[in-house]
Parts: structure tokens; sequence; C-alpha cells
């Protein structure tokens, strides 16, 4: 039985009752849009095919971020930088969506405009985890739901890059001159510590957010990493001047480096 209702915003409340299944309700912006959402729920359930859709339709995209943060993340190698590519999606308009509601377009949408912003390397990791979160959702989780990071083209890889800072030129600053210049001038002081030591180690993002102070052996000159991106370990070591970086960083990383602590400080 099939009953509808205007509600005092102007949309249409559609309500399915049937014996032996969950009462099934819903809100349109028109009468026609809830009488063909009744007629599709009610053929489903005559022909024995109905799931119920009410937690996709209930439950936000941030509420099952944050479930998967807790649940997924701390167990994967990665779990920093995933860690702080959720709470990029968790703060973008997308995370206040019903999940159930989120369609291809909408995903080609966030794309686009997120592709102003970060490379498509990125991005691609970015719309990984969306992914993983829809599949989860509906293998794990029990909601039905479909996986909308499927229905659009992926950004493409980024190309090979052989870059080098440029020393000074016609009086100007040199470019790790400007590069300093510009870390200095941000409001997280571990700005430049961090790309200091990115310069003279060659360690990448991941590598120099995952370290803790227990692997850093300033004596000897090294940080042993337990595991690189590619699953080995190796010994990476350090110049003078990365000694002197990791000796000047404040007191919260010598009291031990903490992966997510260390990477967050760099949101």
């Amino acid at each position: 039985m099939a009953s509808f209702r205007k509600r005092g915003s102007g949309h249409w409340q559609a309500q399915v009752r049937k014996k032996g299944y969950p009462t099934q309700t819903k809100s349109f912006r028109t009468r026609a849009a809830a009488a063909q959402w009744v007629r599709s729920i009610e053929y489903e359930m005559d022909q024995g095919l109905f799931v119920s859709r009410n937690e996709a339709d209930t439950t936000t995209i941030a509420e099952l971020l944050t479930r998967y943060l807790q649940e997924y993340t701390p167990h994967k190698r990665g779990a920093g930088p995933e860690a702080f590519r959720i709470g990029a999606l968790l703060r973008h308009p997308l995370a206040k969506r019903f999940i159930g509601t989120v369609r291809g377009v909408d995903i080609a949408h966030y794309r686009d405009e997120r592709l102003t912003k970060v490379t498509p390397g990125s991005l691609r990791r970015e719309l990984t985890i969306l992914s993983q979160l829809f599949e989860v959702s509906r293998k794990e989780w029990g909601i039905h739901v479909h996986n909308p990071v499927r229905d659009i083209k992926m950004p493409a890889e980024n190309s090979a890059r052989n870059r080098r800072l440029q020393d000074a030129q016609d009086g100007s600053d040199s470019e790790e001159a400007r590069l300093f210049a510009a870390c200095r001038r941000s409001r997280n002081p571990y700005l430049l510590p961090i790309v200091k030591l990115a310069l003279e180690t060659a360690m990448c993002q991941g590598e120099l957010v995952a370290m803790h102070w227990r692997n850093i052996d300033l004596k000897r000159r090294t940080i042993f990493l337990p595991q690189t991106k590619n699953g080995d370990s190796r010994t990476v070591p350090l110049s003078t001047d990365a000694v002197a970086v990791l000796t000047a960083v404040p007191p919260v990383y010598s009291s031990g480096l903490n992966s997510l602590t260390f990477f967050r400080s760099f949101r």
C-alpha cells in the first residue's frame, strides 16, 4: 500500500508498506517523481527483487569515510597519507551527500573541480579511496549502493619529471632561495624543515611523513626506512645539512615522530 503526503517544504513524501518488507519512505520534489518511485519499489517487491535502500539514502559519505578511516586505514601501509586524503575528502561538500544519491556525474564534477587544485596523480589517489569506500559499503557493510567512480574517466597518470631547481640568474634569487622564503611565510612551522629534508635526502613524501625518531641515527648520519613505497626497507644517508635540519626541528618531533601526527602537520 502506498501513500503520499505534501510536506511544508513543498516536497512530496511517498511511503510504501507491504507485508514482509520494511516500510520505505522517501521525499521528492514532485508528486510525479514520488509516484514513479513507488511503482518501481512495488514492482521489485512483487517480483521478489527488492533490496532496501534506506541506509544508502540516509547515510552520508562523511559518515562512511569516518568509519573507513577507523576500520580500514590503520591496517594499510600508507595509513598516514591516506588519512590525510580522507581529511581532505571530509572537508569537501561532496562528503555531505547521502551515498545513495551520488551519481557518476557528481564524481565527474568533483574530478574536474579538484584538477584545478591538485595534480592528476593526487586526484587518482583520492578517487581510489572513494571507489574503495563504495565497494566496502556494498560488500562489507551491506549498503545497497552503486559505485559511481567506475562510471567516470580517471585522470591520466602524471608524466615522469626530470626537474632541477634553477640557480640565480641576472641578479635574481635562485629557485631554492625563493622556495625557502615561501616556506618561511607559511603559518606551518614544519613546512621549511620537511622541504629542506626532501631536497637533502631525495626521500618521497610518503617516506618522509612515515619517519619515526627511533629510526634516525644522527651519529651515524642515517635514516632507516623499514618499509618504502615498493615494500622494501632501505637506509638513507644524511648530509651535514640534513642532520642540521633534524637537530633543529621543534621538540614535538624530538620526543618521537608519529607518522600520522607528522603527516597532519603538513596539511
